[in-house]
């Protein structure tokens, strides 16, 4: 972490740099809007007004070392530290005339799987009775590829981490219903505006062959083959700013399969930077209260590493991805800022909820909703070949097969070793319709007919969420591409009577199933299309439910909540070796310091010490922390930093087989005070009959110079 965060929030002070860096000067204004049904009669004036708003924030983050990541799914990619937590963040809607209320929570995450949407829904049926009924639920995440894994109920999810990881599972439950929690206390009368900007720079198409093949009309909307769209909600108590939520399409995968330290990727430190302020303090902390939540939309094809070079993401920094990172989310920052800043109040003020289950394993998808007119059907889940090439202008390695959680040599299980621990003697047999539904894709790896159920999900929730006659937004568990979210607009937009820049896309909520590419898309067998699993007509699938959904939302007739979801709560193996008891080397204790801070250092520098330390894992510090820098002030020493500053950072690494070396690293912002400063480090060690015992570990003090 080679710049400070307070040099990221100046920077984009500076109004030449800025608009630069933000790249929203290229196409002024909206796209291209393609030609919609009449708006819906304004139902109200735009006074913004008509809701009560309530918002909250609380720290998700599980194991920060010895497992799994989740986002590659690649074996190697084990936690070797923290680089900043992540964040749930969450808004309660409350309509002020009909007293409905919806729960919205963006979470910091790769993918928000069924496992945690069932007990978040758990939680406030408990604590709220039904006042925050699960069809007024809706949880998406950022799907950043450096959050925690095996918090999954799905195997095909888990391989990579060894299986479930329950204290990760737990950390990001409790996350999530803290920050609800939090919401549901600060509920006050609200005002929502509405902003628009264009960004072009912060995300390219990682598959042109397959856009390419798109019709010339769809094409056409998205000149540039990526959508440029950033719209904001602002939302304010009284004439004060307390919160935005912000949706652009572009992939958490800044970071790369390089990194190996928990972080919440691009969209995360957008999250950061909105939320401190140009001294670089915590709004929370001076009790400003402002939240800012970066949301997704359809970035399926798109990708942040804007070079798109094969095997080597190359972004604006070429392969620095920590400034890639910086960069990224700086061009988010300022856009988003700008549609903020010319957000107005929106009108027609009415939430409006549809919600339901489908099995998308088994449907019967109907013209018009088919590419060629035929009658066509999904099936149980299958990864095809092309899905095995890993989404390569994202990752430095790829498995040698590319399958994210099976390639060759790999040892712990082999696949055959997992198939057999698990009881499959042979591969299960597909029917030959089954097959003919998946042409061309060769069928690689049928997840959905593995025993001993299936391993990722089938049965899916569909939502829509109208808030106001300018915001609707159509969410699903996928990564849509730009083009299938594009037809899945058009179409809800056209039921609705809505502008077509009114309905936004929002995938990876409520569940995680994979990608959704358009039929045309499919066919050219690209990564997208390779993990579009439930055959050809997958996207066909999808409008024919969100056509529904927007037929019963116009007509308001209620949605049947459809099939219950698959609860596999049963099958959560692991065989992650459990974390042995801490030792010390001889003659020292935890917190020790093993190599002290050099006597002085320069602004701009960066200082180490490293501890003698105990595994994290321990206890997770989740809302707490692993480090601090602490300055003498007045004869005290006063904390200035923690982990969850993005100066700080926390290292950990094995010892022989139970020792632990922690490394406290501080990025000294070239506008810090001088004066006197020293680190620390904070954990738990655990003897051989599991007792945990507190250490802190403190350095040397040391001089910041000019």
């Amino acid at each position: 972490m080679e710049i400070s965060r307070r040099k990221l929030l100046q920077a984009t002070a500076v109004a030449g740099a800025a608009t630069a860096l933000a790249g929203t000067s290229a196409s002024p204004g909206r796209t291209p809007t393609a030609k919609a049904s009449p708006r819906t009669k304004i139902t109200g004036p735009a006074t913004g007004e008509g809701f009560s708003v309530g918002l909250g924030i609380s720290s998700m983050t599980g194991a920060v070392a010895g497992q799994g990541m989740m986002g590659y799914s690649e074996e190697e990619q084990v936690a070797r530290g923290l680089r900043s937590p992540y964040y749930a963040r969450a808004f309660i809607f409350v309509d002020n005339t009909t007293k409905q209320r919806l729960v919205y929570v963006n979470v910091d995450m790769a993918c928000f799987f069924e496992s945690l949407h069932r007990e978040v829904i758990k939680h406030c049926e408990k604590k709220y009775g039904k006042l925050y009924p699960e069809s007024h639920i809706c949880i998406t995440a950022t799907h950043n590829h450096n959050s925690c894994g095996g918090t999954s109920h799905n195997l095909a999810y888990n391989m990579a981490t060894s299986g479930f990881m329950e204290n990760s599972f737990k950390a990001e439950v409790a996350g999530i219903c803290e920050a609800i929690d939090m919401a549901h206390k600060r509920i006050k009368p609200a005002r929502l505006l509405l902003g628009h900007s264009t960004l072009y720079t912060a995300g390219a198409n990682r598959s042109l062959v397959a856009f390419r093949n798109n019709p010339k009309e769809d094409q056409a909307y998205y000149p540039q083959a990526m959508d440029p769209q950033v719209r904001v909600l602002r939302i304010q108590h009284g004439s004060t700013d307390v919160g935005a939520i912000t949706w652009y399409a572009t992939h958490g995968t800044s970071m790369t399969d390089a990194n190996f330290y928990i972080a919440p990727d691009n969209k995360g430190l957008a999250s950061y930077m909105w939320e401190h302020d140009e001294k670089g303090v915590r709004y929370l902390r001076g009790h400003k209260d402002f939240i800012a939540a970066f949301s997704q939309t359809n970035a399926g094809d798109i990708t942040p590493n804007i070079g798109v070079v094969k095997r080597k993401p190359t972004g604006p920094a070429g392969t620095d991805f920590v400034r890639n990172n910086e960069i990224i989310a700086e061009r988010q920052f300022k856009a988003c800022k700008e549609a903020f800043d010319n957000a107005q109040p929106v009108s027609g003020l009415r939430l409006d909820v549809r919600y339901t289950y489908f099995d998308i394993s088994n449907q019967k998808v109907e013209p018009p909703y088919t590419v060629d007119g035929n009658t066509w059907y999904t099936t149980p889940a299958i990864m095809g070949g092309s899905g095995t090439a890993c989404s390569e202008e994202d990752n430095v390695r790829c498995p040698t097969w590319g399958v994210p959680f099976v390639k060759e040599g790999w040892s712990m299980p082999t696949l055959e070793g997992v198939f057999k621990a698990l009881g499959i003697t042979e591969m299960p047999k597909i029917p030959r319709k089954h097959l003919l539904a998946h042409e061309p894709k060769v069928p690689l790896l049928p997840l959905g007919y593995l025993p001993p159920v299936p391993w990722i999900p089938q049965v899916v929730p569909a939502q829509l969420v109208r808030f106001c006659d300018q915001l609707t937004l159509v969410c699903s568990p996928s990564e849509f591409t730009i083009i299938a979210g594009l037809r899945t607009r058009r179409l809800v937009s056209k039921i609705l009577g809505y502008d077509l820049e009114d309905v936004v896309f929002q995938g990876y909520t409520n569940s995680y199933n994979q990608y959704v590419a358009t039929p045309e898309e499919y066919v050219m067998c690209q990564y997208e299309g390779g993990e579009t699993q439930y055959g050809r007509e997958t996207l066909g699938a999808w409008l024919q439910i969100f056509a529904k959904l927007a037929r019963d939302m116009r007509d308001k007739k209620p949605t049947p909540p459809g099939p219950a979801p698959d609860n596999y709560d049963w099958f959560t193996p692991s065989w992650l070796p459990a974390v042995p008891a801490d030792t010390a080397p001889e003659g020292r204790k935890f917190g020790d310091v093993l190599t002290p801070p050099q006597r002085g250092y320069h602004r701009g520098d960066k200082a180490e010490v490293a501890f003698v330390g105990a595994h994290p894992n321990n206890r997770l510090r989740r809302n707490n922390t692993y480090t601090a820098v602490e300055r003498r002030v007045g004869g005290k020493w006063v904390r200035v930093y923690d982990d969850s500053d993005y100066e700080t950072m926390l290292h950990w690494e094995r010892v022989g087989k139970t020792e632990s070396k922690t490394v406290v690293i501080w990025n000294i912002p070239k506008n810090q005070p001088t004066g006197m400063y020293r680190m620390l480090q904070f954990g738990e060690s655990k003897d051989a009959n599991g007792k945990l015992t507190t250490y802190r570990g403190v350095s040397p003090a040391f001089r910041v110079n000019n």
